[in-house]
């Protein structure tokens, strides 16, 4: 019978013989939570978008101290000013070595957003949102900046989101449960479903921005 130090030195032969795969970490990659629209946007309207928003916008100037920045896109009809709940909203987490799941902040009544922000009334946002909402009922929609090397905390969202990056790079990752990928910036849509418990990181050496829509749609059967 083999001993313990020979079973090690077996499982550690086998695994230095298997080498990584060191390209496909730089594209997409189907998994449980994570998958594709078959909607695409013109990637460089979007980018071109961005860059005019940000000739009167600085987004990133409102981020927290965790490098986190929000933009809405959408706003409940009349309300000018978003509340940082309303940037933010319902999530659960377990933040330590108690394992206990707890909810931050308070729910957001999705189906209330249905109101561009003027500051996105005759962009290529808006047609975004319009495709969007052609398709399934949408709530808020964000502009998500995320800073290099850094990571969001591991939590859930009360529904699913859809992304559509607008800038990344290959050390941008988002991890739903135990499926992890990069999302590449090219106009692919992504469904995320961020009930399960996810974070977006950024291990890149340049920004990360998103942009974010809620779908609070449950499918009768």
């Amino acid at each position: 019978m083999a001993t313990s130090v020979e079973k090690d030195q077996r499982s550690m032969a086998q695994w230095l013989g298997n080498v990584p795969d060191k390209e496909a970490v730089k594209n997409f990659v189907h998994g449980s939570g994570i998958d594709l629209l078959d909607l695409r946007f013109d990637i460089n309207e979007l980018k071109t978008a961005l860059s005019d928003l940000r000739q009167t916008t600085d987004f990133t100037a409102a981020a927290e101290a965790d490098s986190f920045g929000a933009l809405a896109v959408t706003r409940r009809p009349g309300v000018e000013v978003p509340t940082a709940n309303d940037l933010s909203g319902l999530y659960w987490l377990r933040a330590d070595d108690r394992y206990q799941e707890e909810p931050r902040e308070e729910a957001v009544n999705e189906a209330a957003f249905t109101e561009l922000v003027p500051t996105f009334v005759g962009t290529y946002f808006e047609h975004v949102h319009q495709e969007l909402t052609a398709r399934f009922p949408i709530g808020r929609m964000r502009l998500l900046w995320k800073d290099l090397y850094n990571c969001n905390s591991w939590h859930r969202d009360p529904e699913p989101r859809i992304h559509v990056p607008i800038v990344s790079n290959p050390g941008s990752l988002f991890v739903v449960n135990n499926h992890c990928t990069h999302l590449p910036a090219d106009g692919s849509v992504y469904f995320t479903d961020t009930r399960g418990y996810h974070t977006a990181l950024n291990g890149g050496l340049m920004e990360r921005v998103h942009l974010v829509a809620a779908v609070p749609w449950c499918p009768t059967e």
